[in-house]
């Protein structure tokens, strides 16, 4: 049976505060919520600090932690965790991206990235935690090597975008980055296995069915070989690449226009967001929350993928984040302009 024919609801569970501003993203803790370890989140926010929030074994409800300030003077926008969950990097409107180290029950910030001329807009590991990205206001896209002892050392500045670079996110498997951006525009970047050289091998623009404004976000699936990105245009689109061509070495596979979501949300769509089970989660300036799953594949247009439910009014304000757990509770975080994250489960109707 498919996630389509079966019937859920979006249960909010609980309402997180303590931030004093708008919380801009969200990200859980690797390996957390799962084999009796508890689930851990954090939160950036406009107050310019990072929340850091863990479910007790007992009540099940999540508890702030720890505060992280006094680190960045401005606005964090965007926060991500290692993949082995040891490091937490944040990008901040201050023009620094802070790598933050558990030290006992103490976070500590033990490495400041400099470089960016202004905003840093998104920061992003990749699937060995060997590289970080991060983008800004500047137009550029930075590269990070991860070396020892919390050092890292700038290895490639990509210039591409015309304007404001949103958000950077690596490829679930393989050192392929995608960035989006405010030119309306989603960059593929990859090295070139002769000179160790990062370039753009890949422009999705209007013109390659690509978005006609700004593109907010995007996310891959588990298995990498789907992309879903979102726009100011008020759609969501679904690319797909052949992965394994990319694992065998073959080239870089292009990413191809599988199918557009519109008449969703009718305000700008700030996050989309893939959980493991293949359920597409999207949040906007609407205050509403939407979730897709894949339809019936269309013997003539291809896949094809459908709303599953809705969530109106799921903040009183712009929802910025919506992420799931990487654990398999069907669980779902959403951050909004209101000050709030709202931690949510998706489950069967009440009384079935």
């Amino acid at each position: 049976m498919s996630l389509i024919d079966e019937s859920f609801e979006l249960r909010e569970i609980q309402r997180l505060e303590g931030h004093t501003d708008r919380v801009w993203s969200l990200a859980w803790k690797p390996a957390t919520g799962i084999g009796g370890v508890p689930a851990v989140l954090a939160s950036c926010s406009g107050d310019k600090t990072v929340r850091i929030w863990e479910q007790s074994r007992l009540t099940g409800s999540f508890e702030c932690k720890a505060v992280l300030e006094e680190t960045h003077t401005r606005t964090v926008r965007s926060c991500a965790w290692s993949p082995s969950g040891k490091l937490l990097a944040t990008g901040s409107f201050d023009a620094t991206t802070a790598i933050w180290d558990k030290v006992g029950d103490d976070y500590e910030c033990v490495s400041t990235l400099e470089g960016h001329e202004n905003e840093v807009k998104s920061v992003s590991w990749n699937a060995s935690g060997s590289l970080l990205a991060t983008c800004g206001r500047d137009k550029s896209v930075w590269i990070w090597e991860v070396l020892p002892g919390n050092e890292f050392e700038c290895v490639s500045v990509l210039q591409g975008h015309t304007q404001d670079v949103k958000m950077v996110q690596w490829h679930p498997s393989m050192d392929i980055l995608c960035s989006c951006s405010y030119d309306n525009t989603i960059k593929v970047w990859a090295e070139d296995g002769d000179s160790d050289d990062w370039h753009c091998v890949q422009t999705i623009n209007e013109s390659s069915d690509g978005h006609s404004s700004t593109v907010w976000a995007l996310s891959f699936n588990s298995s990498g070989d789907k992309m879903v990105t979102c726009s100011d245009d008020l759609t969501i689109k679904i690319w797909g690449a052949d992965i394994m061509k990319m694992q065998s070495g073959d080239g870089i596979a292009p990413w191809k226009h599988i199918c557009t979501l519109s008449g969703y949300h009718d305000r700008t769509i700030f996050s989309a967001h893939w959980s493991r089970e293949g359920i597409i989660a999207s949040g906007a300036a609407d205050d509403a929350i939407r979730l897709f799953v894949p339809g019936e594949n269309g013997l003539i247009d291809g896949p094809t993928y459908k709303l599953l439910l809705k969530k109106d009014q799921a903040h009183d304000m712009d929802v910025n984040s919506v992420q799931w757990s990487s654990a398999e509770n069907r669980l779902l975080a959403s951050a909004s302009d209101d000050g709030t994250i709202k931690i949510w489960e998706l489950a069967p109707p009440s009384g079935k």
